[in-house]
């Protein structure tokens, strides 16, 4: 899969009360990347903790201390980072609206 906007994920875990969550979601950049995901159904047999909201997919980081949220374009292969934050960052967003 392309990812695109890795520099959300790196911006995040810049932040020093964030850095906790840079090997995480460094680890789940190069899964992503070397995945081949056709379905949601795909996504699940990798991650069943991924949630499916609208037409986006929240992932759990870091022991579930983060959400990153992607939209995923299945026939191009191509992962669009949305969001990255803490659990509070997350419940005060729309993610219909991403």
């Amino acid at each position: 899969m392309r990812i695109i906007a890795k520099r959300t994920l790196r911006s995040f875990y810049m932040m020093p009360e964030y850095a906790d969550s840079r090997s995480a979601l460094e680890a789940w950049y190069h899964e992503v990347a070397k995945a081949g995901w056709d379905t949601p159904a795909d996504i699940k047999k990798m991650y069943r903790s991924a949630s499916f909201v609208k037409d986006k997919v929240v992932f759990n980081i870091a022991g579930n201390k983060y959400r990153l949220i992607v939209k995923i374009n299945y026939p191009a292969r191509i992962v669009f980072v949305k969001f990255v934050g803490t659990h509070k960052m997350y419940d005060a967003i729309d993610v219909g609206e991403l």
